[in-house]
């Protein structure tokens, strides 16, 4: 693990506690998926987040909103002592961002199976604009089992959307409800440019993510675990939806302070 990852996972750790709510084991598995995007692949930033040439990066996988803010407020989106005021009543920090409130946020997750469609259709009216904009989702291995994912992939590829990159976070969450098959093999039958990467290292992440494209749709299926970055958190599952109190919040930052050292 990265020193960045670490310290986005204590960041996300500490906001989690201040608003006494998170999805940390979904959370955490996503995190080096997001620092590679926002540190080396993603052509945006706070001073051009509304510029229409910007890449899009859409958050369909709305379980790991707390990265994704602790990530935009590390990179100058909002002050980062926002934060301590996750989900206040009168906060803009929520377990579910808003894009009407929160600079850097391109989508309202929440209900999920929806980012991806959003994703294709936005590729699409880059498409039509003649627009250069790369549109990036990272959607969850759940989300998979929502009908809508795969109506949107069936458009994407058929459209050959080379300007559309759908990232899954493959935490083997959706095994113990069923057999999901191989995300590589199905995927590459719709036509998609299909890989699969170990989504916890950083430098095959960008490798597979910065390779050059196809004329058509790109999937990247990364393997990931879920809590990585914490033997607490991969351990114990009770963690899917909770927050830690004061003496957990202590033991959880320093089992991440020595995880993998």
């Amino acid at each position: 693990m990265t020193e960045a990852a670490r310290q986005l996972r204590l960041s996300i750790l500490q906001t989690a506690f201040y608003g006494q709510d998170a999805n940390l084991q979904s959370v955490f598995s996503s995190v080096e998926i997001l620092r590679v995007l926002y540190d080396k692949i993603l052509n945006i930033s706070p001073k051009a987040a509304e510029a229409p040439q910007r890449d899009y990066f859409i958050l369909s996988k709305g379980q790991a909103t707390m990265g994704l803010l602790a990530l935009l407020a590390e990179k100058g989106f909002f002050p980062i002592e926002e934060l301590q005021t996750a989900c206040n009543y009168d906060s803009r920090i929520s377990m579910q961002a808003d894009r009407t409130k929160v600079p850097g946020i391109e989508f309202s997750a929440g209900s999920l199976g929806h980012g991806f469609p959003v994703a294709a259709g936005i590729a699409y009216a880059c498409r039509i604009l003649n627009q250069k904009n790369h549109i990036y989702v990272l959607a969850g291995d759940g989300e998979m089992n929502e009908g809508t994912m795969w109506e949107a992939a069936l458009f994407a590829a058929s459209e050959k959307l080379d300007n559309l990159t759908l990232i899954i976070d493959d935490n083997h969450s959706l095994d113990e409800m069923l057999d999901p098959g191989d995300f590589t093999y199905k995927l590459q039958s719709f036509g998609f440019d299909t890989v699969t990467v170990d989504g916890h290292d950083e430098k095959s992440l960008y490798d597979v993510l910065a390779r050059p494209g196809k004329r058509m749709p790109q999937a990247v299926i990364a393997n990931t675990v879920r809590g990585y970055g914490s033997e607490i958190l991969m351990k114990d599952r009770s963690w899917f939806h909770r927050a830690p109190d004061k003496e957990e919040l202590q033991r959880l930052r320093e089992d991440v302070k020595i995880f993998g050292i």
